[in-house]
């Protein structure tokens, strides 16, 4: 879980989660500043619900820090198997979580997830589905792992969130993703859940080093392909946009829970 906007494209996140630097980037600031200090994070655990013995497996779990602090949760699952597309965030997983029974790491692809049909009581996929290729592929297959009475969880972020906000700060047009988002979402995953409930995550950033943002900003994918955009010239727009030393950025974040898969031949 990586809690940020991206670019579609396997290559494209191939090469901007090789190693977590950028990735750390992002979450710290939101770890900094955020106003909601409960965190994204412990927010989305706390809307799983996974019954005893459970089979759990997570795709895209970037460097495994959601589930710090999750010893209860982990102990609830028989088996949880955490994976990414990258082994280099595999091993970040793996060295901040450790060695435990139960607890699996490996690589997989969301598009043709490496398990049997009807194998997990739960499916995660969070801040992740906007960089997939193929979305229908994708939730066929989450739809194909999950037992009949397994639940889908996926976070996203919306519209309006902090990407839009910087692109009018800085008049720039740093793309973002809409492949699947808090106002699309309920619509590409219908086709292949008959209960979808949506849970709306509230927050905004309070940022009173205009630096770390800035570093923000650069961190992002597209970001360093946008000519003229210097950590320098960024700064001095936040600095001049901070009122009484801080700066106000909305974010717009939340997560889908998809529960009674369909079959193939339902409408």
């Amino acid at each position: 879980m990586n809690g940020e906007q991206g670019l579609t494209g396997s290559d494209t996140v191939r090469e901007q989660y090789a190693t977590a630097d950028r990735l750390n980037t992002r979450i710290s600031l939101h770890d900094r500043y955020s106003v909601n200090k409960q965190g994204f994070g412990p927010w989305i655990a706390a809307h799983y619900s996974f019954p005893e013995g459970a089979r759990v497996l997570e795709l895209g779990c970037g460097t495994g820090s959601l589930w710090a602090g999750q010893d209860a949760l982990i102990l609830r699952c028989s088996e949880l198997i955490l994976t990414d597309l990258n082994e280099g965030m595999v091993e970040k997983a793996r060295a901040a979580l450790g060695e435990r029974p139960g607890l699996e790491y490996r690589t997989a692809d969301i598009q043709s997830i490496p398990f049997p049909d009807r194998s997990f009581d739960a499916v995660i996929a969070n801040m992740m589905l906007y960089h997939v290729p193929d979305m229908e592929k994708a939730l066929r297959e989450v739809r194909r792992v999950l037992k009949k009475d397994g639940t889908f969880y996926a976070a996203t972020y919306g519209e309006n969130g902090m990407t839009a906000y910087l692109n009018g700060l800085l008049k720039v047009s740093i793309p973002v993703s809409s492949a699947f988002t808090l106002r699309n979402g309920r619509d590409k995953l219908k086709k292949y859940f008959a209960d979808i409930g949506t849970a709306l995550y509230d927050d905004a950033l309070i940022v009173t080093n205009a630096e770390d943002l800035a570093d923000y900003v650069l961190s992002l994918p597209a970001a360093q392909g946008l000519k003229g955009l210097t950590k320098e010239t960024v700064r001095a727009v936040i600095e001049k946009h901070m009122t009484d030393g801080a700066l106000r950025v909305p974010k717009e974040y939340g997560m889908f829970i998809a529960r009674a898969p369909k079959d193939e031949e339902d409408p």
